[in-house]
């Protein structure tokens, strides 16, 4: 299925993480802590990795490879919405 994006938001990215990651995040946090690492909001690498993979079959697009090693929420919405908008 894909489906056009503009632009992923702290409120997807927060709904991602519990269903890829099984991580519950409000979306306000994640906002107002953009810049902390993603540890602190209980995602490790492989639920990142799994974030990576739901975005990508949802949007048939193959994201940047270090998307999977972005440290913190600000970080990967920042690579993500690049990607959407150059179509890499």
């Amino acid at each position: 299925m894909t489906t056009e994006v503009t632009q992923l938001t702290f409120e997807e990215l927060a709904a991602l993480m519990k269903k890829a990651a099984g991580v519950t995040v409000d979306p306000r946090e994640l906002e107002d802590r953009a810049d902390a690492p993603f540890a602190e909001f209980g995602l490790d690498s492989l639920g990142l990795l799994g974030i990576v993979g739901e975005l990508e079959n949802r949007h048939s697009l193959a994201l940047p490879t270090d998307a999977e090693r972005c440290k913190s929420p600000r970080a990967f919405l920042d690579l993500v919405n690049g990607a959407f908008m150059t179509g890499a």
